[in-house]
């Protein structure tokens, strides 16, 4: 038995090694010579010079002009640089930003024939892939007036399949060989919740494939193995840092994504957070089982909950309306999920404190997604923080719905800069007034999180910022702004890209503010977001993107 004075010593001891433990001389990296800028827990624009870092890549202290420089195991000299909390992507698919580094990107073509090709020339400099495959066409932006076929991309590649996602991944373009793989023919019925284009005067498939009628597509497709997984990830965390991402909200993980994740956790090559929304309650709960996961790897991953679809989009004619298309009478889009079942896979989650994160594009579909939480929220109440994705186009008499059960409406600015001329064509200048509402949704007391749809998207959180400052695209149009009432400020576009992204996962105390007890994550950059032109907040410059107290990016 311990003597009552070998248990005072003891005692004693302890809580000595406790208070020196706690002083900032022991942690182990003190980062100085900054223009620092953090939101507080008051949402107050913080200012400081350097930062101290504990060895557990916790942050210990924030220091300020004329504070006294602790000793610590290792300086850096920021050299006068701007630091800003690593920047937070609320919606993005990981994976999707690592396949398309990897594949063909469209994105960038002006027309069918400049995109013909450049298939042609990726398909002859890759000779030895089976398939061809790519993402970013846009009919829209090559003023073509309808949906390219598969007779014309058999102009650029006939000697092996073709599969081409649009920019929204929610239409796909198939040459013959391509249909042929998968099957499709006249006698193919359209899948409910998707649509097969038919030529002209025909049942003959065009080779387009509208939401769920890519599935039929995506079978004949041979899946990427798991080195192929493997390498596409750690393709994709290199393209999100470039950029000052340090966390993501991945929307879509499925069992091999969330795998791939893991292998990297488990190898120590993990440097991007990852908050997961499983690709539907079957994945979720094969992943997670009958509870989020832990965060793992000192705070890297989670799986938090589930991603739902209850339209498609837009550019395709498959964002689910209350009143037909301006320009395609008859068609209101395309529902994906029945209000049953929507509300069985909300109860289903919400049972297992699972985060719903639910896709609504048109007043028809984010009217039924509000309508739906509100009725489920009644047997659930607490913090939940319901998630709506996008919430790009809602009915103005919905919108205080938005304000409304804790509801998070998670929206990508950069959609209102690339969206705007087509909702305007899709919708009538008369049915805007609910448009991208990001002031208005603050205003009745909603939440913003915001983030890019990468890859249908650039993920630069910098051109985020400078479309939600503004609602104006890189040449200054439209001239002070499309619908500019609803424009954000400054300040509350950073915290849309850092504290309220980290709110939105459930991640607020562990990341996304650079504060005390949060990890250490960071940004080093040539630009102060709060004092930049929106041409000067585009053109920022990254230099350094740390995670946990480590670099895991270094411009030089």
């Amino acid at each position: 038995m311990m003597t009552r004075g070998r248990s005072m010593k003891l005692k004693f001891l302890t809580a000595l090694l406790a208070c020196t433990m706690a002083t900032p001389a022991f942690a182990d990296v003190l980062i100085d010579n900054v223009e620092g800028l953090t939101i507080d827990e008051e949402g107050d624009v913080k200012r400081f010079t350097g930062i101290v870092i504990g060895d557990d890549g916790k942050i210990v202290q924030l220091l300020e002009r004329g504070d006294k420089k602790p000793q610590t195991d290792y300086r850096e000299d920021g050299q006068g640089r701007v630091m800003i909390p690593g920047l937070i992507d609320a919606h993005a698919h990981v994976m999707g930003v690592g396949i398309g580094a990897l594949t063909l990107d469209l994105s960038d073509t002006r027309s069918l024939d400049e995109a013909l090709a450049k298939i042609a020339a990726f398909a002859a400099e890759n000779e030895a892939r089976p398939w061809i495959l790519g993402r970013g066409w846009n009919q829209e932006q090559w003023g073509l007036g309808r949906f390219p076929t598969a007779a014309e991309l058999d102009r650029a590649v006939s000697d092996r399949p073709v599969y081409l996602q649009r920019v929204d991944g929610h239409a796909g373009w198939a040459n013959t060989l391509a249909l042929q793989a998968a099957g499709v023919t006249a006698e193919t019925k359209s899948p409910e919740g998707g649509r097969i284009e038919r030529l002209a005067g025909s049942q003959e498939p065009s080779g387009v494939f509208v939401d769920a009628a890519e599935e039929l597509m995506n079978r004949a497709i041979p899946a990427p193995r798991p080195v192929e997984r493997d390498l596409a990830f750690a393709e994709a965390q290199k393209v999100l840092h470039r950029q000052g991402i340090t966390a993501v909200a991945d929307m879509g993980t499925t069992i091999e994504d969330w795998q791939a994740f893991r292998r990297a956790g488990d190898r120590g090559t993990l440097t991007l957070r990852i908050m997961s929304y499983a690709a539907g309650p079957d994945q979720m709960e094969l992943i997670a089982g009958s509870r989020p996961s832990p965060w793992l790897y000192d705070d890297k991953l989670r799986m938090n909950g589930v991603k739902l679809y209850l339209d498609g989009a837009l550019g395709s004619r498959g964002a689910w309306l209350k009143q037909p298309y301006a320009d395609d009478p008859g068609n209101t889009g395309l529902p994906l999920t029945s209000p049953a079942k929507l509300r069985n896979i909300l109860v289903r989650a919400a049972q297992g404190d699972f985060q719903p994160a639910i896709h609504a594009i048109g007043t028809a579909a984010n009217a039924e997604a509000l309508n739906a939480i509100s009725e489920i929220a009644e047997s659930f109440p607490g913090d939940r923080r319901w998630r709506i994705e996008h919430v790009q186009i809602v009915d103005p008499v919905d919108l205080p719905k938005l304000g409304q059960n804790g509801i998070i409406a998670s929206m990508q600015p950069v959609h209102q800069i690339s969206d705007r001329l087509m909702a305007e064509a899709r919708l009538g200048p008369n049915r805007l007034d609910g448009a991208y509402a990001w002031n208005t949704i603050l205003g009745l007391g909603g939440k913003l999180a915001f983030g890019s749809d990468a890859p249908v998207e650039s993920a630069d959180p910098f051109a985020g910022m400078a479309a939600a400052t503004t609602r104006m695209d890189a040449n200054g149009e439209p001239f002070g702004g499309w619908r500019p009432q609803d424009r954000v400020n400054r300040e509350q576009a950073l915290a849309g890209f850092t504290a309220w992204a980290a709110y939105a996962g459930f991640a607020e105390g562990r990341f996304g503010r650079l504060l005390p007890g949060e990890r250490a994550d960071f940004v080093l950059v040539d630009t102060d977001p709060l004092m930049a032109t929106p041409a000067q907040l585009r053109a920022t410059k990254v230099f350094e993107t740390w995670v946990g107290g480590r670099k895991v990016y270094d411009a030089d």
